[in-house]
């Protein structure tokens, strides 16, 4: 996804990434990502109108990488929807900054490279044998664990595998 973009604007991508998936969204600065590239703020317009473009540059990056997870663990698992879930879940809490960057906001679907946010679903699409419904309950129930996995807001003795089977297999077509 990254090769429509100039050597600099990745490179610039690149360092906003790394401060949010280090600090977190409030460290997600231009300022900060420009310092980090020892540069002037006022550079990074050249190739990033503002902040906004920057962030949905990095919803791009996750968007490819979560199709990408979909993929994988459909092709080593076809019709496996324990399977996506697990993958699901792996690429969110491995990256949570960026996570909730790209799913606690409105998508900026008119910004997104066209076909990107199909390809991401497709897996569960299919997987659900095309049932747009159930592909989306599916999906808000992930989401809604990872999220609330990602924010600590589960006991410290809660079982989640065990909640993730359930659900999983409440929903499984």
């Amino acid at each position: 996804m990254t090769d429509r973009l100039s050597p600099r604007a990745r490179e610039i991508a690149a360092a906003a990434r790394a401060l949010l998936e280090e600090s977190g969204p409030a460290a997600l600065t231009l300022r900060a990502v420009a310092d980090r590239l020892g540069i002037k703020a006022p550079s990074l317009y050249k190739h990033f109108p503002d902040k906004e473009a920057v962030e949905t540059e990095l919803i791009v990056q996750a968007l490819a990488e979560a199709g990408e997870a979909m993929e994988a663990a459909e092709a080593k698992d076809p019709g496996s929807l324990t399977a996506l879930a697990e993958a699901y879940r792996a690429y969110a809490l491995a990256h949570p900054h960026l996570y909730c960057l790209m799913t606690e906001r409105p998508l900026p679907r008119a910004s997104l490279p066209a076909g990107l946010e199909g390809r991401a679903a497709a897996p569960l699409m299919r997987v659900c044998g095309g049932d747009r419904d159930l592909a989306r309950s599916f999906w808000a129930f992930a989401h809604g664990m990872v999220v609330l996995e990602i924010h600590g807001r589960f006991p410290a003795d809660a079982d989640l595998g065990a909640a993730w089977a359930r659900g999983v297999g409440a929903l499984r077509p």
